[in-house]
């Protein structure tokens, strides 16, 4: 196969033997691909991104049946959340910041991984970001395993369309959420890259067929993209997710609340930091612990402990700053361990990921890394 760059949107597309034009998978814009023998002439210029497009675009021309011949090209796709246009109640490009999230909330169901809480998730996040910070409804995509419309379903491929949506685009002033609710696991580092010699990964739904996402990559689209004036936040309520975003920085929090930043610039001289922008992550755990799937801190449903505990700071007023929303949040599942009956409550909640593995006693401590090293307790939190 040959690659291609979409007119629209840019992205490089895998052109099948033989076919005239091709239709995007993120943006949906058709292509039409040029006969060397009958038209030499390049293609022509794309059009402004579709994704925040200066003037309408105007319709796809209608594309050859041929072209759509196998099963990566249907017939009649259904419409794509990858392509929304900016509403009215959005800010334009012009008005400066936009918000933006992506929210992924995987049960596994009917499966032996399956988890009870991460929908719940999911949804919780949804109206936190709606609700107390203003994040236009049609400014969140949603990929959960409930959903009907295929492209919103958490597959390996959904959920990379997705990152990349999510900082397409991206300039100084916007304000960014990734939501990631399901199973996280590790496997061998051999680039040298990582502290602890394990790259960590997120599970989509078909990691058993189509294999997990790493670290690296998700670095590589989430995080070095952004631009200075930018910032994104990651919750990241998975196993062995403490860098899930390969940052630089690592807050090393005891128990009393003193912290020091540990460095986790890889000795190799690979840059993880970005393109001038700000990125923040919590994430369940430290790389070597598993994170909870359980209902004794809502008392009324599954939920995952981190992002119960993180939205509970936040709604209680702990979230005035990143260390206050930390150590609420430590306390948050500290407290219900203690209420279980301390070291029996990694066999009672957890739920453990493919490779991962817990020992009685073991607790999950709530982590944050960032691009930059800053004062914890004096940093505002804002989205």
């Amino acid at each position: 196969m040959m690659l291609v760059n979409c007119s629209n949107c840019h992205t490089p597309l895998q052109l099948p033997p033989g076919a005239k034009s091709i239709r995007c998978a993120i943006c949906r814009a058709v292509t039409l691909i040029a006969d060397p023998r009958t038209n030499p002439a390049p293609l022509p210029p794309p059009r402004p991104s579709a994704y925040y497009p200066t003037a309408p675009a105007p319709p796809p021309p209608p594309t050859p049946a041929s072209a759509y011949n196998n099963h990566y090209y249907p017939l009649a796709p259904p419409p794509s959340p990858y392509n929304y246009h900016l509403t009215s109640g959005q800010n334009s490009l012009s008005q400066g910041a936009r918000k933006r999230a992506v929210i992924v909330g995987i049960s596994y169901k009917n499966t032996k991984n399956e988890l009870k809480g991460c929908i719940n998730d999911a949804k919780c996040m949804r109206f936190l970001l709606t609700n107390r910070f203003k994040f236009p409804q049609d400014s969140i995509l949603m990929l959960t395993d409930e959903e009907r419309d295929p492209y919103r379903i958490p597959t390996k491929h959904n959920i990379r369309m997705a990152m990349y949506w999510l900082v397409q685009g991206c300039q100084a002033g916007d304000s960014l959420v990734f939501h990631y609710s399901g199973h996280g696991s590790q496997q061998r580092n051999y680039t040298g890259d990582e502290v602890d010699g394990f790259d960590e990964t997120l599970c989509p739904l078909d990691f058993e067929t189509q294999g997990m996402i790493v670290d690296d990559e998700i670095n590589a689209t989430l995080v070095r993209p952004l631009p200075r004036g930018a910032k994104l936040h990651a919750i990241i309520d998975a196993c062995h997710s403490g860098t899930m975003l390969d940052l630089p920085f690592l807050c090393r929090m005891d128990r009393t609340g003193r912290y020091v930043w540990e460095d986790h610039r890889p000795q190799s001289g690979a840059w993880k930091g970005t393109s001038g922008g700000e990125v923040i992550s919590f994430s369940g755990c430290d790389d070597d612990q598993t994170s909870a799937d359980t209902d004794s801190l809502s008392k009324v449903t599954s939920t995952g402990a981190m992002t119960f505990s993180f939205i509970q700071a936040i709604e209680h007023g702990q979230g005035t700053t990143y260390g206050g929303i930390l150590n609420a949040m430590r306390s948050s599942i500290r407290s219900s361990d203690n209420d279980l009956g301390g070291g029996i409550v990694t066999s009672l909640l957890t739920m453990l990921v493919t490779g991962g593995s817990v020992g009685i006693g073991m607790r999950q401590e709530p982590q944050l890394t960032a691009t930059e090293p800053f004062d914890v307790y004096t940093k505002p939190f804002s989205l």
